[in-house]
């Protein structure tokens, strides 16, 4: 664990090239349907997922990890659907808000707050506080986000507070106004569920992201799979427009 073999059969380390990796989670409502389940049961087993991922991850001392749990479009699927996830939500960091702090995982939420239960927002915001000096792992987890929401609101921000940048602002001045703020852009996205399109998920810091999609459910995701992720974008050339 922790090398992959590169197209030269030089084995180096995950992380010296890998820093930030993001994923869209999707299919848990498929997993759960497929079983004649109800959708809750799909998404308690997809933070099973979580757990093992976030734990493998550490492991490889990758710096950054962003999970998209819940989009603004999501407010879109049945009461009872969004009312029992927002109850999961509160009851997994409950669960795992003190792990997450004793192995040293930094977690910063992404997205609006406005709209989300208030019992949710306070412990997003006391689970924010309590891990702030973790240094294994940032993982960032986008709860009521959207892309285009997220630029908007960092436009708000500039133009009420910042408004002598107007004339010169730069991409990584704008960038420090995003919800992930100076984090670097992720290196590899991948999107389990078979879907092949990014769903409103950080458009301005996917600009030069590789992607990597898979026909696995969410739920029946593992680490092994994830390092075939791995595996590939380290056969890749990134050019950043440029030429290699």
């Amino acid at each position: 664990m922790g090398k992959e073999r590169k197209r030269n059969n030089e084995y180096i380390d995950i992380a010296t090239i890998l820093k930030h990796v993001a994923i869209i989670m999707d299919g848990n409502g498929r997993w759960a349907k497929k079983r004649g389940l109800p959708p809750l049961e799909g998404h308690r087993k997809g933070v099973e997922v979580v757990r093992r991922l976030v734990e493998g991850i550490t492991r490889e001392h990758i710096s950054f990890l962003t999970l998209y749990a819940f989009s603004t479009e999501n407010w879109k699927r049945p009461a009872n659907e969004v009312r029992s996830l927002m109850e999961l939500f509160m009851e997994s960091i409950d669960k795992y808000g003190k792990e997450l702090q004793e192995n040293e995982v930094r977690v910063k939420f992404l997205g609006r707050r406005e709209g989300l239960p208030e019992k949710l927002i306070l412990q997003m915001t006391d689970l924010e506080k309590s891990t702030l000096k973790g240094e294994n792992l940032n993982l960032n987890l986008a709860v009521n986000y959207g892309g285009r929401d997220e630029i908007l609101r960092a436009i708000e921000t500039v133009y009420k507070e910042k408004q002598s940048l107007l004339g010169s602002l730069s991409e990584e001045h704008f960038g420090a106004y995003l919800d992930t703020g100076n984090q670097p852009d992720p290196d590899l996205l991948i999107r389990t569920g078979g879907e092949k399109r990014i769903s409103n998920f950080l458009l301005w810091q996917l600009a030069y992201t590789e992607l990597w999609f898979t026909d696995t459910l969410w739920p029946d995701f593992t680490m092994e799979e994830c390092h075939q992720a791995f595996q590939d974008f380290m056969g890749r050339k990134r050019k950043f427009g440029g030429r290699v």
